[in-house]
């Protein structure tokens, strides 16, 4: 008798605790996030290039075009890609999940990872990054959104 008590204590506290665990402390970032805009889908008419100066424009025969924004699990995620004749020559994440402060550690190794995949690919088919599937999930449909909008590759 003494030994079923034990054992039914013993699985009432761990399904407690199993059911207590929380993954995340702040869950999927809301949409809606303050101070996140979404730069609008599509070429951007003397757009910015990125990394300069704001307000500067793109070099001569430069096509900078904003993805649209891929709302994944943990939050939107949007890009901006910067071709020059038939090459990708930049992308910049506008949006990733930022909730809480795992995601920014793990958008602080995967966005440059992912950057350097799409100028070696050269192309929306890269790899995703271990332990950032979700975000890389999203960068690169937002890129395929981007490099559709430009026509590139086709």
């Amino acid at each position: 008798m003494r030994r079923i008590t034990l054992w039914l204590v013993s699985t009432v506290a761990v399904v407690v605790l199993l059911f207590s665990y929380r993954t995340s402390t702040m869950g999927a970032a809301a949409p809606n996030t303050p101070g996140v805009v979404a730069a609008a889908p599509g070429v951007v008419p003397n757009g910015p290039v990125p990394g300069s100066s704001a307000g500067s424009s793109g070099p001569s025969g430069a096509t900078v075009v904003n993805g649209t924004v891929a709302q994944t699990r943990w939050g939107p995620v949007q890009v901006r890609v910067t071709i020059s004749g038939s090459r990708i020559t930049d992308v910049v994440a506008l949006q990733v999940p930022n909730g809480n402060r795992r995601d920014r550690e793990i958008n602080g190794y995967a966005v440059p990872a992912l950057h350097d995949e799409v100028l070696q690919a050269q192309s929306a088919n890269i790899d995703s990054v271990s332990g950032a599937t979700v975000t890389s999930d999203g960068y690169r449909r937002s890129l395929q959104a981007a490099l559709d909008a430009a026509h590139f590759g086709s």
